[in-house]
């Protein structure tokens, strides 16, 4: 028998297909299927075979297997201490590990503690993360009888608000739990500012942590998967619950909403009442009048949100919840802009235009920077504490994307239509005007925008509900505005001759694409970019989605 004495580790480069495809393999010939990883390293023998190999995802060791023939040899544990070393020098120092329960022993050794179990695996930590937030749950404990909720709040609805209104009919405080895994639609900052916000008298908002519904508890309720993994995963991220976070508030009952269409959803609420040791009450939904009468979802405000439906959306949240659907709408906007191709001189999908400074992936950097100041925006009480939030997101713009100017324009547009849509031009004008460059002849941003954007609600928005085609808009917004980006890098009479040209290829009847991809890399080659026209294009995008 061979053996492995000299434990070289390499780390796969998982980026590879071919790579990618040798793990996929060999974790599906040990019994385990690959998930989402940051990185693998394996222990392989001379022929290349992988005879050992975990993986690290964030703070979560995973995928962890060895093949029959190594498994007598030890190789877990120079593993695992290289991926904590790697991890180390990432910052992290405190590791959870998702595993077989044939593993505890292993990790035991390492100084890994068991958090959870389940009937086929093991929930372990090598720091102190748990115990410092029970110590923290603790400190939140109030007098009298007590119950929880965990909610995604995705976002909050008028759902989640009856949810808590029903429960403290039973308790006197709720504590509320927030997901805080970032892979939702609303980030977990406003997920649960939502909730802070909108949540009755006598509900208590605690932080999200990873030790409730988190990559390393529950990995499969962010992929809606109720596959092989999701009942072993289900009563890991349960048992943890009970052992720990209902004890530490001292919670009697914990309390959920009923689910009648995600079917992952339903069976961990079935699966609560059934291995919980505290009371499960199980709350029927609110229906409301979105869908004749059906139950009021977070997932069908996002289905309006996705469609541009901020009317519908809005009817289903408190009022508190608003200013964050119209930021996510904003967010649409934006990129929805970036997303159309074929933008003669600008970056999108297909192109970085006539940017050397900017690509596609700088630009949606700086779209996710700017995305906490829209809801702040659209609550702000004043024109200027508008203007200091425009200048504290130009200032975010800018260290998210090393000092390009990316969406200035866009949150002066924007800004003012989330603060107050019906009243663009009266905010404009009460904005002060140091620092305006005026062009004489020249309608620029700020004269538009104090002219209430005459020429997109009686142009720009009529012609794009007509044709829902971003990027013949964007044309048609060139072909009628003096953008002042296009007239700073050629000039007025160039500029003129840019507006004639748009409305050129936006006429054409035959071979309008051909037209149109010359005029992308004329303007590229020229060095002739709209900005201008691309933030009133997201502008166009965004009062369409808000009014009626």
């Amino acid at each position: 028998m061979e053996t492995y004495s000299n434990h070289y580790i390499q780390e796969i480069p998982l980026s590879s297909p071919f790579f990618h495809g040798k793990v996929e393999r060999f974790l599906r010939a040990n019994g385990l299927r690959m998930e989402e990883l940051d990185s693998y390293y394996t222990i392989e023998n001379a022929d290349g075979d992988i005879l050992a190999g975990a993986g690290l995802r964030k703070d979560v060791v995973k995928c962890i297997a060895v093949a029959p023939e190594a498994r007598s040899e030890g190789l877990t544990a120079p593993l695992v201490s290289h991926i904590a070393a790697v991890a180390a020098g990432r910052g992290i120092t405190c590791l959870k590990v998702f595993t077989k329960l044939e593993n505890t022993a292993v990790f035991e050794s390492l100084g890994f503690r068991v958090l959870a179990s389940a009937p086929q695996a093991v929930l372990m930590e090598n720091g102190r993360g748990l115990e410092q937030y029970c110590a923290y749950l603790r400190g939140l404990k109030r007098p009298g009888t007590a119950g929880v909720v965990v909610m995604n709040a995705n976002p909050f609805t008028l759902g989640h608000r009856y949810l808590l209104e029903q429960a403290l009919k039973r308790v006197d405080t709720v504590y509320v739990i927030p997901v805080k895994e970032d892979v939702s639609c609303f980030p977990y900052a406003s997920r649960k500012a939502m909730i802070e916000a909108g949540a009755p008298e006598g509900v208590i908002v605690a932080e999200g942590s990873d030790y409730q519904i988190s990559e390393a508890t529950f990995p499969t309720y962010f992929l809606k998967d109720l596959s092989d993994a999701a009942p072993n995963q289900m009563r890991l991220d349960l048992d943890l619950f009970a052992r720990h976070i209902a004890p530490a508030l001292g919670a009697h009952i914990r309390f959920v909403g009923s689910e009648p269409a995600d079917a992952l959803t339903a069976r961990y609420n079935r699966l609560m009442k059934e291995v919980l040791p505290i009371e499960v009450v199980e709350i029927p939904r609110l229906c409301g009048p979105a869908r004749r009468n059906e139950a009021v979802s977070a997932s069908t405000v996002r289905a309006f949100l996705d469609a541009g439906d901020y009317a519908s959306a809005s009817a289903l949240v408190p009022a508190t919840s608003r200013p964050h659907l119209l930021a996510r709408l904003a967010t649409r906007a934006l990129l929805k802009e970036l997303d159309t191709p074929l933008k003669p001189g600008l970056v999108g999908p297909d192109s970085n235009g006539a940017h050397a400074d900017m690509d596609y992936a700088l630009m949606r950097k700086a779209i996710s920077a700017l995305y906490p100041f829209w809801s702040r925006m659209a609550s702000a009480r004043s024109a200027e504490e508008l203007r200091q939030l425009g200048l504290e997101a130009e200032k975010a713009m800018l260290s998210a994307t090393g000092g390009v100017n990316t969406h200035r324009g866009a949150i002066y547009a924007l800004g003012l239509a989330l603060y107050d849509p019906c009243h663009m031009a009266d905010t404009a004008k009460a904005l002060p005007r140091e620092g305006v460059k005026e062009r004489p002849g020249v309608c620029g941003a700020r004269e538009m925008a104090e002219g209430g954007y005459r020429m997109l609600f009686e142009d720009w928005l009529p012609y794009y509900r007509a044709t829902g085609d971003c990027g013949k808009t964007l044309l048609r917004i060139l072909s009628t505005l003096d953008d002042t980006c296009v007239i700073k890098r050629v000039g007025p009479q160039r500029a003129q001759e840019v507006r004639r040209e748009a409305e050129e290829v936006l006429r054409s009847t035959d071979n309008f694409t051909g037209k149109l991809k010359e005029l992308c890399s004329r303007y590229a080659a020229e060095g002739i970019s709209p900005g201008g026209s691309a933030d009133m294009l997201a502008l166009t995008i965004f009062i369409d989605s808000i009014k009626d």
